[in-house]
């Protein structure tokens, strides 16, 4: 089939790395349903996504709400009558220490990042078993393998995003479904250039820093040209793997 005849839904898709994968994605001719929290960012990305002739919707919502994954795969379904890729993006940061972390930060942790990437993974699921094809890319991190200090339960979840994957991969191999997980090093994205500016930080300073065996963090097309690969027929015979798209962090400092 066509890339052009193809649907992909991107959750966490307004920003950052998710944003840079519906760029990606519709230069290689994808049809797109993207979901995120923000709807401004979400209008901006889809705006720029009509400039480059992309055909594409959102839809603003939160996957930690189950019929939000479910009106995702909805309105591909309704509009384009079928669902080739999910890019299971979405995810809520916390920076709290595991000792001092209760409900208060663990509850939205989970919604989101597990529950919430099961949800989208449920929704999809289905259409893509009655298709007899499809493939599904979660977001996951270097920091599932590499220890640090800073988020230890965000780090927790995303090490559940590849288990989740490695049994998404199992489950449905007779149904023609790869599953696998891309986990990016620190990555330069919206999320981290505005903190940096409340922080009084430079953007330039900010990519000036020096990690991984690369000594640079990564842009967001990067992460965003890993998962196209995992999600096109050019990874045909790839499941249930977790990408390390990190320059070499996990490999030495």
């Amino acid at each position: 089939m066509h890339p052009k005849e193809r649907v992909a839904i991107l959750t966490g898709g307004a920003a950052g790395i998710g944003k840079a994968c519906a760029v990606r994605f519709a230069q290689e001719g994808f049809r797109l349903v993207l979901g995120d929290v923000s709807g401004q960012d979400g209008e901006q990305t889809l705006a720029t996504l009509h400039e480059i002739g992309a055909d594409a919707v959102f839809e603003q919502g939160s996957i930690a709400d189950e019929a939000f994954c479910s009106r995702l795969a909805e309105l591909a379904l309704e509009r384009w009558g079928r669902i080739d890729a999910l890019v299971a993006n979405a995810a809520h940061r916390d920076f709290t220490r595991l000792v001092d972390a209760g409900s208060a930060e663990w509850d939205p942790m989970l919604a989101v990042n597990l529950k919430g990437t099961a949800f989208s993974c449920k929704a999809v699921v289905p259409t893509m078993a009655r298709q007899g094809s499809g493939s599904i890319v979660l977001l996951s991190s270097v920091h599932w393998q590499v220890g640090r200090k800073e988020m230890p339960i965000y780090d927790v979840t995303k090490a559940g995003i590849v288990s989740m994957a490695k049994s998404l991969a199992v489950d449905h191999a007779p149904d023609g479904i790869r599953v696998n997980a891309v986990c990016p090093g620190l990555t330069i994205t919206d999320y981290h250039v505005r903190k940096a500016i409340r922080e009084g930080r430079s953007v330039e300073e900010l990519k000036r820093t020096q990690i991984g065996l690369l000594g640079r963090p990564a842009a967001p097309a990067e992460i965003a040209a890993a998962v196209w690969f995992l999600a096109s027929d050019e990874a045909s015979f790839i499941t249930g793997q977790a990408l390390m798209v990190d320059g070499g962090l996990s490999v030495g400092h």
